[in-house]
């Protein structure tokens, strides 16, 4: 009869054993309930842990970060205006205990996020002017006359900063305070706006305004370009200038010298043979001053003719 009952009493004792251990893995966090009620702390420590068998009851929950994906909404804006916001979040289970009373489970949770994150989301926007909104930069516009009309060109070199991440970091701060109202054991990480569209009755305008803005930035730099350009011919034209001067300038020494040498070897030939000279000298005004197309009156006795006597 021991016999028998000892193999029972093993496997029960086991079956116990069993039943009174569990284990934790690093990304998981645990609360144990007794009859559907939390009891103890939140068990965040991983391990081997130990219930009491049948009556406790072990509900675990996930450890890492979550993804919480809200809907696209239409938001108005504080300047009567509207946008699409496509807003998603970053959160984590900080309590399990807290959690669980608050939630139960992460679809509860999610359902609660949905509404929370979207309301302060909704109110951040409608408290804020749609170019706070869509530009992550605050770029201030100046302007500058051309004859009587005033034109507005982006000014790229601004020190202002960026007004959207002033938005998120509001958001971020007003969802934790709300869900620490609710003391509901969620800790939201991040916030961010995933997508900013326009609404169609003012998206065709904005693209105009931007496409015109563009416009006025390359007409800028355009009108930049041809000043420079003109400014670079200015100092082309000045040195080819100075160039052909100084090239003027050593020719005329370089001819004023031939002609030197040149009267200085006439002079030579002069004094030498001073007839054969002037006779050459006649040659060449005859060759000069008579074509067949030349006519000349002149007296038999002329010295420009004695020549051809």
């Amino acid at each position: 009869m021991k016999k028998t009952f000892l193999p029972s009493f093993l496997a029960a004792g086991l079956i116990i054993l069993f039943n009174s251990i569990f284990i934790l893995r690093e990304d998981e966090q645990a609360i144990v309930t007794q009859f559907g009620k939390p009891v103890g702390d939140s068990i965040t420590d991983a391990g081997l842990k130990f219930k009491i068998p049948l009556i406790q009851k072990v509900i675990k929950f996930d450890k890492r970060v979550l993804e919480w994906d809200g809907a696209a909404n239409e938001i108005p804006t504080k300047d009567d205006k509207y946008v699409f916001i496509d807003a998603f979040a970053r959160w984590r289970i900080s309590d399990p205990l807290k959690f669980y009373k608050a939630a139960r489970n992460e679809r509860t949770a999610q359902s609660r996020l949905d509404d929370v994150i979207d309301g302060i989301v909704r109110d951040e926007i409608s408290n804020r002017e749609m170019v706070e909104i869509i530009r992550s930069t605050n770029r201030i516009m100046e302007t500058y006359d051309e004859g009587d009309k005033q034109q507005s060109v982006a000014n790229q070199e601004t020190n202002l900063e960026g007004a959207r991440l002033n938005i998120l970091s509001d958001i971020v701060t007003n969802v934790a305070t709300r869900l620490e109202d609710l003391d509901m054991g969620i800790l939201v990480v991040d916030v961010q706006l995933k997508r900013i569209d326009y609404n169609s009755q003012v998206q065709s305008k904005l693209f105009n305004r931007m496409i015109s803005e563009q416009n006025m930035i390359a007409e800028k730099y355009r009108a930049q370009g041809e000043g420079k350009k003109q400014e670079i011919l200015g100092i082309q034209i000045q040195k080819e200038k100075e160039i052909l001067s100084e090239a003027y300038k050593k020719s005329q020494k370089i001819r004023g010298e031939a002609d030197a040498k040149a009267i200085k070897i006439y002079a030579d030939s002069y004094n030498q043979n001073p007839k054969l000279y002037e006779f050459i000298r006649s040659l060449d005004a005859y060759e000069k001053v008579l074509d067949s197309s030349t006519k000349l009156i002149l007296s038999t006795d002329s010295e420009f003719l004695k020549y051809l006597k």
